[in-house]
């Protein structure tokens, strides 16, 4: 058990390197992202709401698939 624990946060300390990488490397070129048609964004004189619903839904969808695919392949392709 604390073996498979210890797999899992390896994994986890990973993925968060990998998209701290991507973050400092190619930031600049993600601007797209909180900016999506479906994003809702009031400003008015004294206030601001944002709430990215499209970029989250987008980031729900591909996290969901990577950590489908390490669980595969954790499983054993089962």
């Amino acid at each position: 058990m604390n073996m498979e624990i210890g797999k899992l946060l390896v994994v986890i300390g990973g993925l968060i390197l990998a998209a701290g990488v991507i973050f400092i490397f190619f930031g600049d070129k993600l601007g797209w992202i909180g900016n999506l048609p479906g994003d809702i964004r009031i400003e008015r004189e004294n206030f601001r709401f944002y709430f990215p619903l499209t970029t989250m839904i987008l980031i729900s969808i591909v996290l969901s698939a990577v950590v489908s695919i390490i669980v595969k392949f954790y499983r054993g392709g089962g």
